[in-house]
């Protein structure tokens, strides 16, 4: 008898102290304040490294079973960092890499709670003769042992070489280095890791929707005596309209047919072809060659229909950055620096935002296909901006980007498509 309540006590004191437990190592691993108040904000300098880092190592050039090296920097590895997050959760984070080691320290805002509003996490990473182990982890006040993170590490590394879906890619990766200020990864190219990355950036059913679209984008462009010039809007609003019948009154799933609609239409318009990254859409209908036009011109419907499918996939601050990119380099050695290509740029992007960026902006989008879109409603007057201006005729007007005659102009840009009902 005394024996068995004993074990009742013990019992008792299991089940009072586990809730108890879990508690405290809640309030120790949350914050009231971030550790990193910032992220780091996309700029055409970014993307324009971006640009000769994937072209340095595109794949289609590469050289299967040879050992290749990709050097990131440390403000690019802090850029790519803080965009994940910025895209799939909230907070910032700030990398710093010495000889042989690296430090990550990062914030995710949490929902209101009574524990704390941030988990700020940092971690010192040691290099290795493969992948980085992990020396020190600390979640707010509460530290994790080593031991636990690096078993999480190689827990997820393992199960992503025995994965059929990611095996190959994985595989890849021979060593990681790191410098003062630059982070090395050695890999060894395959054919079956292309394959799989490519199928991993476009899951199966984004592909099936892609072929869908692509399916009524032959239609429409092959109507007969459809004339070789072809409004925006003649091609932009039937596709989003299909969308709107796919996904009923599903709101998620509006978001994602408006998605695919836009990123079809997009590569439509930009000559690229689905084919870049499908190479199942190869043997696909292929639409009939079109010349698209906006507001009468020809560039304003790539600026705008290639922003919206940026900013419906990825978010806007990268649609914004690529958007700036093009017109600083424009101003080097193209047609010019261009305040109404930067008006299509924005007007697509908040197009973009409001088709794929939430429930209610696709509701609302809804709601205008079914009353009537025109090219009037997508894009504000743009014809008396600034444009074709060389780059010491930009920077002599208005200073460079960020000086204040430029965000002058760019304030009036935003406050135009501000004023249009689709986007109020």
């Amino acid at each position: 008898m005394l024996v068995m309540r004993w074990l009742v006590r013990l019992l008792l004191l299991l089940v009072l102290s586990v809730p108890v437990a879990l508690a405290a190592v809640v309030m120790l691993a949350l914050d009231d304040t971030p550790l990193v108040a910032a992220g780091v904000a996309l700029t055409p300098a970014h993307i324009e490294r971006a640009k000769r880092l994937l072209s340095h190592n595109d794949p289609r050039r590469m050289r299967l079973g040879v050992l290749r090296t990709l050097t990131i920097s440390q403000e690019d590895l802090e850029v790519i960092g803080n965009y994940l997050i910025a895209r799939y959760a909230s907070g910032a984070a700030r990398i710093a890499l010495q000889e042989g080691a690296g430090t990550v320290r990062a914030t995710f805002e949490l929902p209101s709670n009574p524990f704390g509003r941030y988990v700020n996490m940092q971690a010192e990473l040691l290099q290795t003769q493969h992948l980085p182990q992990v020396a020190r982890l600390r979640f707010g006040r509460l530290p994790v042992p080593a031991l636990v993170g690096n078993w999480l590490v190689e827990d997820r590394f393992a199960r992503l070489q025995a994965s059929a879906d990611f095996g190959a890619a994985a595989d890849t990766v021979k060593h990681v280095r790191v410098n003062e200020g630059l982070l090395s990864v050695v890999f060894v190219w395959s054919a079956a890791a292309e394959g799989q990355l490519k199928a991993a950036l476009v899951p199966a059913d984004e592909r099936g929707r892609w072929q869908v679209y692509q399916a009524r984008l032959v239609e429409l462009t092959k109507q007969p005596g459809l004339s070789r010039e072809v409004p925006l809007d003649a091609l932009l609003v039937p596709l989003l309209q299909l969308a709107t019948q796919r996904a009923g009154a599903n709101g998620s799933r509006a978001m994602a047919e408006n998605r695919s609609a836009l990123i079809v239409l997009a590569f439509y318009i930009n000559g690229k072809g689905l084919a870049a990254l499908v190479p199942a859409a190869l043997d696909w209908p292929t639409p009939a060659p079109r010349t698209v036009i906006l507001a009468g011109r020809t560039d304003f419907p790539e600026h705008f229909a290639v922003s919206a499918a940026l900013a419906a996939a990825a978010g806007s601050p990268l649609a914004d950055a690529v958007g700036l990119y093009k017109e600083v380099d424009d101003a080097r050695r193209g047609s010019g620096f261009s305040f109404s290509d930067i008006a299509a740029d924005r007007a697509g992007t908040r197009f973009g935002e409001l088709a794929a960026g939430s429930t209610d902006g696709a509701a609302k989008l809804s709601r205008a296909l079914s009353s009537g879109l025109r090219e009037s409603d997508l894009l504000p007057e743009a014809r008396d901006l600034p444009e074709f201006m060389a780059e010491q005729e930009f920077k002599r007007r208005y200073g460079g980007i960020g000086q204040p005659a430029y965000l002058q102009m760019v304030a009036e840009i935003e406050r135009r498509i501000a004023a249009l009902p689709l986007y109020r």
